[in-house]
């Protein structure tokens, strides 16, 4: 499955899972960990959003209808690095 969006807050969440819901998009989501901040790195928790890839493509459209950037193959790898630390 294809990472396109990683949710830092649940308003944002609800938000993207509605917009996926109306769409008929099918995707996966579940809370993980994140390191985030500049100057005080920390581990926060966020929902990260799945979806399989030969309907990336659609994803990234209903994203971009709603608002949400989302995540491009080399932001991809970055996230994953980060989540796996």
């Amino acid at each position: 499955m294809d990472l396109v969006y990683i949710a830092k807050k649940l308003q944002e969440a609800l938000r993207l899972e509605s917009a996926f819901t109306e769409s008929g998009v099918d995707y996966a989501v579940e809370p993980d960990k994140y390191s985030g901040g500049v100057i005080f790195r920390s581990e926060r928790v966020g929902a990260f959003f799945y979806v399989l890839p030969e309907t990336a493509d659609q994803a990234r459209l209903v994203m971009q209808q709603h608002g949400f950037r989302f995540m491009d193959a080399r932001h991809q790898s970055d996230a994953r690095e980060e989540h796996l630390r």
